[in-house]
């Protein structure tokens, strides 16, 4: 098992019994499943019970494109003693994906600067603990990089 660049493996998920189970175990197969509404289709947050356009509460997780764009970029230069690895500050995305959702996640390996809004991300998947979790790659290297 390799040690990740950020995070401790103490913080990995417990799959069994997670809400976001679906998740991680289309990412132990290299897919990208994300939660829809049974009813309308309509897409969900990762935690979303019930749906806000159809108010159906019957949750399908089907295989998504993995490509979107950075909505937002966070550098966090905090770190948690003990939970957090990474030497330098590290990079923070919100990623709008193709099929309608919007993932949190920081990048497969530590960037050498900050992706730019609008950037082209594939989503690809990092281990955390023996556990695939989402993680942004840039499909197209930023010009510049945005400083804080």
């Amino acid at each position: 098992m390799t040690t990740d660049w950020l995070l401790s493996e103490t913080l990995a998920p417990q799959v069994e019994g997670d809400l976001l189970a679906p998740l991680y175990e289309a990412a132990a197969h290299g897919v990208l499943a994300l939660p829809f509404c049974g009813e309308c289709g309509t897409p969900l947050d990762l935690d979303q019970q019930v749906c806000d356009g159809c108010g159906a509460d019957e949750i399908a997780w089907r295989p998504v494109e993995p490509a979107g764009t950075v909505h937002s970029a966070t550098r966090v230069h905090r770190r948690e003693p003990g939970l957090v690895v990474a030497e330098e500050p590290y990079p923070v995305l919100d990623v709008e994906l193709s099929s309608g959702h919007r993932l949190i996640m920081t990048t497969r390996t530590a960037p050498p600067g900050l992706p730019r809004i609008g950037d082209p991300v594939a989503v690809v998947f990092r281990e955390l603990g023996g556990v695939s979790i989402p993680a942004a790659a840039l499909t197209t290297p930023s010009t510049s990089e945005v400083t804080p």
